[in-house]
């Protein structure tokens, strides 16, 4: 009875450290995220500065050459990409002072009146002109909502290299410290726990930014072979949301069918956009991913959009992108508790 007791309070006590542990997340949200983005960094970066210290390098000076070898190369891409962005986005402003969202909707809703005459005329106008003020405000409050409740970027360009910087440098004290802190017991389990939790989630990061970066050059390039402007912009808008998994052909696509309109003044090029930006999640989803994810996130693709919308309700967009590599982690470290509940005599409450 003792026994029983004492272990149910052991339960009621994890249970209650839980709960703590997630309201001070919940309190700490801001210096989790760039802990978090840090740490995705580091996961990174790792590879390149192991392969330096196999050279006979020191941990330091890999990770110095490592941040010096980035930097330039971003500085050259951004050098290269920044400039034309502006111009492109420029052409997209002046492209918008030109467009009468009335005339565009007038012609659009006679060519449907045609067909559907039980339609009202100015129904259509009237309603997707609301829609669109309405989808535009949302947006605004929302945007300014973020920018205003996350640090600063000027924070978050300064603080996020310096942690990563450290992270990697000293990884290997970061990790002893972490082991140190579990009793000896546990010592073993937690060791191998933290080792499979760095191993899953470093190839789930790597693939996800080359599966990312894969989908926005694909994009971006069928764009400018079908002659759409603003070719760069759209592919990096999709690059981007692809990031958030089973949201990028909405995110990549939609943009490229409101300016086609723009541009053409019809619906000429929409089939167009929807072949390649099916055309290449078809080969993402066929051959790129399988080939770069492999077992490193193995969840239902409605478990992992559901834990998308749950991380977009509690914290926005970086919800949003930190979702499924958390959910990587957690489940990683509950699966190789339970192994070792099961299999394991010393870790039984």
């Amino acid at each position: 009875m003792d026994i029983l007791n004492k272990r149910n309070s052991r339960i009621l006590l994890s249970l209650l450290g839980l709960v703590l542990l997630f309201y001070f997340a919940y309190l700490l949200i801001n210096v989790l995220v760039l802990i978090s983005i840090s740490v995705l960094l580091g996961f990174i970066f790792a590879p390149f500065v192991r392969v330096l210290e196999g050279k006979g390098f020191t941990r330091t000076f890999s990770t110095l050459i490592v941040f010096i070898v980035f930097g330039f190369l971003l500085y050259l891409g951004l050098s290269f990409v920044i400039p034309k962005l502006f111009y492109q986005m420029d052409q997209v402003i002046i492209s918008l002072k030109d467009f009468s969202l009335n005339e565009e909707l007038n012609v659009i809703e006679k060519k449907i009146l045609s067909i559907f005459p039980l339609f009202h005329k100015g129904e259509l106008s009237l309603k997707v002109q609301g829609i669109i003020s309405t989808s535009f405000n949302d947006a605004i409050n929302h945007i300014t909502q973020y920018v205003s409740g996350i640090v600063s970027i000027a924070a978050f360009l300064v603080i996020v290299p310096f942690i990563t910087f450290y992270l990697l440098k000293d990884s290997a004290v970061i990790q002893k410290g972490l082991i140190h802190i579990v009793p000896n017991k546990y010592f073993e389990m937690s060791y191998w726990i933290l080792k499979r939790v760095s191993l899953q989630l470093g190839r789930f990061v790597r693939g996800w930014i080359f599966d990312a970066t894969f989908v926005g050059i694909a994009i971006g390039f069928g764009f400018y072979f079908i002659g759409l402007s603003n070719a760069l912009p759209l592919g990096v808008i999709a690059g981007i949301g692809h990031l958030v998994p089973y949201f990028g052909p909405v995110i990549g696509g939609i943009p490229a069918i409101v300016l086609s309109i723009m541009q053409t003044g019809d619906l000429s090029q929409v089939p167009l956009i929807m072949m390649i930006v099916a055309l290449t999640y078809t080969l993402d989803n066929g051959f790129v991913q399988p080939y770069v994810f492999s077992k490193s996130v193995d969840m239902h693709p409605i478990i992992i959009i559901l834990l998308i919308i749950i991380g977009s309700e509690l914290f926005g967009l970086i919800g949003m992108l930190l979702a499924v590599p958390t959910a990587t982690v957690i489940k990683t470290a509950v699966k190789e508790v339970y192994f070792a509940y099961k299999n394991y005599s010393i870790v039984k409450l």
